[in-house]
């Protein structure tokens, strides 16, 4: 078999960034969105979100084709945009975001497997991590076998997946009721009940866009193995198909429960809401149909997370940017250290479930926000690029619309989670200090005035936590 052979052609790209995007969320999205939030303020969340979103996948689409150079680029362009220390920060928050994502996937499984098997229920027993570790070694011999063959699976496993929320769109267009759907238009849970109000439609807008922006974390998934393509301008492509593919399918699954159930009692919904409405529709035997796509969704979600956890570090390492021992590949040019090195981590965080779930949580706090680094990186070189080289007026505007949604994505956020995100980010200091000097490297005047700034709010952040002004568990 030649070298072109084991690489990834369009469709396992495509499949690389819906199986990605589409996790355990998807099926909880009705209640996450619906719950506060009536068909208008969903409606206008999606609008502005399908916006900055397709605004960052034809960022990236971009920079794929002017950048070629730039394998990996979801830390390569804060790299080549804004300096070494930039694209190790984006490296790292991505690689921890992606980690600690795996960590969710293994106890989500092992709750959904709890509704078939009650040894497994809630997800942090004995019988619960016993399962996740054998389900995540698996996944390491899997992937150790080569990407192209894990990728074959995520192709099989995403396709699976979508049949489950495909038969549940199609049932619920066949018993949509618009009078239903109208009733919960403007809202039925704010003080402005059924009747519009701007203050009111803004602040339900605000809670959709903040879900709405964790439903698509993945979107960089064919970016990431850009390096593992066939074809270079196959990247951008699944990057726009799988976006839109998805973005519709949220839309669907979200609008067409409101005329379904009541918005006022969308909240009431079991989790995951998906299975509740599905039960409602055709029985208990909906919701065990659903119930078993999440789980192949969950792990169709945990292989493709797991390919993107370990890429990202072997490929910072080969620019690098992280520990040279990250790099190595095996025979079957599969990236066996980082692979290992984040599968312990995985694991640690597996046995801490056991005694106390506060570890987890504390540690996916900080991940679930460390994402957004490098998006906002990406989006600011996408613009910074473009006017630099003078492209077209279109690409400005595509940099200019990511930037500001990535800047917003940030605030929205909130201090609570930057002060967290520096903490994640703190201990990277001495590993980015470590690489500089193996290579022979000076660590940057500017550098370290960034190392003093995200010291001290680092320890803005320990005291706050410490003070119990900063709640997370």
């Amino acid at each position: 078999m030649n070298n072109n052979e084991k690489k990834l052609g369009l469709f396992a790209l495509v499949a690389m960034v819906i199986g990605s995007m589409i996790g355990g969320g998807a099926f909880n999205l009705i209640t996450d969105m619906g719950a506060k939030s009536g068909g208008l303020s969903i409606i206008i969340g999606w609008i502005i979100t399908g916006i900055g979103m397709i605004a960052l996948g034809l960022s990236l689409q971009n920079l794929t084709r002017v950048r070629p150079d730039l394998d990996g680029g979801i830390y390569n362009y804060a790299k080549a945009g804004f300096g070494d220390y930039m694209g190790f920060n984006a490296a790292w928050g991505y690689w921890f975001s992606t980690l600690l994502g795996n960590v969710a996937y293994g106890t989500l499984l092992m709750t959904a497997l709890g509704t078939f098997f009650p040894m497994f229920e809630g997800g942090n027993n004995i019988p619960s991590i016993i399962g996740a570790s054998l389900l995540l070694w698996s996944v390491f011999i899997l992937i150790s076998k080569g990407v192209k063959n894990a990728a074959i699976v995520n192709i099989i496993v995403t396709i699976a997946k979508l049949v489950p929320i495909f038969a549940f769109i199609v049932t619920m267009i066949v018993v949509f009721n618009f009078d239903t759907f109208k009733a919960g238009f403007y809202g039925m849970t704010g003080p402005h009940k059924n009747t519009f109000n701007f203050f009111d439609t803004m602040t339900q807008v605000k809670s959709t866009m903040v879900v709405t922006v964790w439903a698509f974390l993945g979107v960089e998934g064919a970016t990431v193995f850009s390096s593992r393509a066939k074809k270079r301008s196959d990247v951008g492509k699944a990057t726009i198909i799988g976006l839109v593919s998805v973005l519709i399918i949220y839309i669907m699954i979200t609008l067409l429960a409101q005329g379904v159930i009541l918005q006022s009692k969308i909240g009431e919904l079991s989790n995951p809401s998906m299975a509740a409405v599905m039960e409602h529709i055709v029985g208990k035997w909906g919701a065990h149909f659903i119930n078993i796509g999440l789980m192949i969704s969950v792990m169709g979600a945990w292989l493709g997370w797991s390919l993107l956890s370990a890429e990202v570090p072997n490929l910072a390492a080969k620019d690098d940017i992280f520990p040279e021992w990250f790099g190595r590949d095996n025979k079957n040019n599969a990236p066996v250290n980082a692979m290992l090195v984040t599968f312990i981590i995985i694991q640690a965080f597996f046995i801490s479930l056991l005694f106390t779930d506060k570890a987890y949580r504390f540690a996916f706090s900080l991940a679930s926000s460390a994402v957004l680094l490098p998006y906002a990186f990406s989006s600011f070189y996408q613009l910074k690029y473009s006017i630099h080289k003078k492209l077209s007026s279109s690409q400005i505007v595509i940099g200019a619309i990511s930037s500001i949604y990535s800047i917003w994505l940030i605030i929205a956020a909130g201090m609570e989670y930057l002060l967290l995100m520096m903490v994640l980010f703190f201990p990277g200091i001495f590993v980015y200090c470590r690489v500089q000097k193996t290579h022979g490297r000076t660590v940057t005047k500017v550098d370290k005035i960034i190392f003093a700034v995200l010291s001290v709010l680092t320890m803005v952040g320990v005291y706050y936590m410490l003070s119990g002004k900063i709640t997370i568990f």
